[in-house]
């Protein structure tokens, strides 16, 4: 039950999310753990989802609040420009498929993509609260199967199967 408990804690994590928790879980289950992967998956799911709405609702008010603070201000720009910057980025190459723009940019598990990232982008570019939580967790979807099968070895025996001899 622990370890469960634990997957849902990593998956809120910014940066490490679902993409963390899921191999966290697996290699559990190498050392000898008995979890089930189909719960860790929704539990991770459900961890890396929980922090969207309130992201998507009050991220940017925050930031926008904290820009002009003392210590935190040159941070908290940073983080705004840069979401603006790869939001408008993303719009302008995506154009009306912004919607699958932002599920693939959340589904691929690379360093600065994910849940939060995808939904700060979403609600810097107002993209619509509901569009842009079905987007973000299409992508989360995404993002686990993909850590599942690349942390159970499945695209390294891929690659053995079909490797030049």
């Amino acid at each position: 039950m622990l370890h469960y408990f634990i997957v849902f804690l990593i998956s809120m994590v910014p940066l490490i999310e679902l993409r963390g928790a899921i191999p966290y879980a697996i290699g559990v289950n190498k050392m000898g753990g008995d979890l089930n992967m189909v719960i860790v998956y929704i539990i991770a799911i459900i961890g890396n989802m929980l922090p969207v709405p309130i992201i998507y609702l009050f991220a940017r008010k925050v930031l926008l609040w904290g820009k002009d603070k003392k210590y935190i201000g040159k941070f908290f720009t940073f983080c705004l420009e840069k979401g603006e910057k790869g939001g408008r980025k993303l719009e302008a190459k995506a154009g009306k498929g912004l919607f699958v723009a932002l599920m693939l940019f959340v589904g691929i598990p690379l360093p600065g993509t994910g849940a939060w990232t995808g939904t700060l982008a979403a609600s810097i570019l107002d993209m619509g609260f509901k569009k842009s939580i079905i987007a973000v967790m299409l992508g989360v979807i995404i993002a686990g199967v993909i850590m599942g099968l690349a942390s159970m070895g499945l695209f390294g025996a891929i690659g053995v199967i079909f490797a030049p001899k």
